[in-house]
This record gives structure tokens, C-alpha cells and sequence, in this order.
């Protein structure tokens, strides 16, 4: 997990997994066509959008290189089925890392990078395990994909040291046991993820876990008053189908009360202002 900048302006100093946006060139032909083990049509059918679904895993392979400096891909040989990418060697770590700060910078594109490095992309060592879609209460909206993949073993994670200041590897159960205690911050999606793999031992389990999933429901939270306190239904809750029905009816217009009271619970924070 990689903590976020104390001076961020958002989620400041909240615990997190590499992530970002969905950038133009993640939808290119070329980054497109350096994807493997996986089609275009299966990506896309796991996604439920209609075209450009393998854009969704370039996109989390390029966040996790920027953000981690692990780059999920395979040395390309005629099946696309090398071996997977290995920077233990000195040489190969520094040169990686100028082409991971070429890439922060916007010199260069993970495409660019996998042709001169002759490297392919692992699609099919990244699963697609869950879908949030921020509530129409907060201030910042986002709609957010979360695969799962194992770190190569000739690879070490580290921190950009801009957006993020701190790298920590920790089991579920533990990164919760610390929020839980109050002495981290986890925003509500990741705990959802880190509680789906929490009963997992190994690696290999939460793996086999994630290749398992097959049907990805789009969790879309609603945040109300209940007997004056501040609750949070998700779908499957007691009271959210009719919460959900209720907002749409209203087309789902804010109510200022609500939008402080939840300014006021839990933007010290998450830095919610």
C-alpha cells in the first residue's frame, strides 16, 4: 500500500493502492495491441462497456508502474509468453526508474517504453475485482475499476515521493486491524477490497481468488440521515433499493444539510473541505 502526501488536498495521508485516470493513450491501437493473454472483447465484457476494455487494464499496469515502479510485463518472444520483467539487477533498476520519472513527466508512454525494452503487457496476470462509484454527496466523483495482481519477484515497489511518501507491505488482516484502531486511514472502498481477500494466506490464494471473479457489481454507496446520524447503505443493505429509488425520483439532488454534516464527520479526515 502507498500512503498519499500529507499535502495532498485530497484523501491526505490516507493509505491507498496505486491507481489514477484513464489517460488517451491508454486506448491507443498500440498500447492496445501489447496486451496479452487476454482479448479485447473479454476485457470489455468483463467491464460491461462496449469497446476499449483492455484501455481499463493498461491503464492500472501503468498506474502501478508509475506509482510503484512495478512494471507487470513479459520480455516478448514469438508466443508473447516470456519471462516476466526482472530489475534486481542495479543497471536495469536505475534505468527502469529513468523510464518510470520519463513516464510521471509525460516524455514518453508505457507503449514507447515496452518497444524499446522489448516487453509485452501481462493482461493476464491482472484480474478486474471490483467496481465504486463515489456517492452523489461527495465533493470529488470518481468511477473506479480494481484489478489484483502478484509483484513480480525480481521487482521492489517504491513510492513516487511526490503523490505518495511512504511504501508498506502489510497483510489484510493487519492494514485493518490498524484502521480499525484508528491508526491509519482507509477510505471505504479499500477496506471493502482488503476485507474480500483478508481470509486469504498466501499469494497464490488471493490469485486464485481473484481469477475466480466473474460477475463485478458496481457498488454505488448512498450516504443519508438516519435518527440524525450519518449512515452509509450499500447495495445489498437493508434500505437501499428504496434509498436508491427515492434518489432517483429526485434526481438525486443534494441537500446542503447532508452535504455539510458529511463535510463536518469526515472531512478533517480525508481532507474534505
Amino acid at each position: 500500500m502507498l500512503r498519499r502526501n500529507l499535502a495532498s488536498e485530497f484523501v491526505a495521508g490516507a493509505y491507498v493502492f496505486p491507481g489514477g485516470s484513464l489517460d488517451p493513450a491508454d486506448r491507443s491501437s498500440e498500447a492496445i495491441a501489447l496486451c496479452r493473454g487476454r482479448s479485447d472483447e473479454e476485457a470489455s465484457r468483463l467491464l460491461g462497456v462496449d469497446e476499449c476494455g483492455l484501455a481499463f487494464w493498461v491503464a492500472a499496469l501503468r498506474e502501478c508502474f508509475e506509482e510503484s515502479g512495478v512494471l507487470v510485463g513479459r520480455h516478448q518472444d514469438g508466443s508473447g509468453a516470456g519471462e516476466l520483467l526482472d530489475t534486481s539487477d542495479p543497471e536495469t533498476a536505475a534505468r527502469f526508474e529513468r523510464r518510470r520519472r520519463a513516464l510521471i513527466e509525460g516524455h514518453t508512454t508505457l507503449s514507447e517504453i515496452c518497444h524499446d525494452e522489448g516487453l509485452v503487457l501481462a493482461a493476464d496476470e491482472m484480474y478486474y475485482v471490483s467496481h465504486w462509484i463515489t456517492p452523489e454527496v461527495s465533493p470529488r466523483r470518481y468511477d473506479t475499476r480494481f484489478f489484483i495482481t502478484a509483484a513480480p519477484l525480481g521487482q521492489t515497489a517504491r513510492h513516487d515521493a511526490g503523490e505518495t511518501i511512504a511504501t508498506d507491505w502489510v497483510r489484510p488482516v493487519e492494514a485493518l486491524e490498524r484502521h480499525a484502531a484508528l491508526e491509519t486511514v482507509l477510505l471505504p472502498p479499500t477496506v471493502a477490497n482488503l476485507t474480500s481477500i483478508a481470509g486469504c494466506t498466501s499469494t497464490d490464494e488471493v490469485m486464485a481468488w481473484a481469477s475466480g471473479v466473474t460477475e463485478v457489481p458496481t457498488i454505488l454507496p448512498i450516504v443519508l440521515f438516519e435518527d440524525g446520524n450519518l449512515v452509509i447503505l450499500r447495495p445489498g443493505d437493508s434500505g437501499y433499493e428504496e434509498a436508491r429509488a427515492d434518489l432517483d425520483a429526485t434526481g438525486a439532488q443534494l441537500d446542503p444539510d447532508l452535504g455539510e454534516a458529511t463535510r463536518t464527520v469526515w472531512g478533517p479526515e480525508l481532507g474534505i473541505v
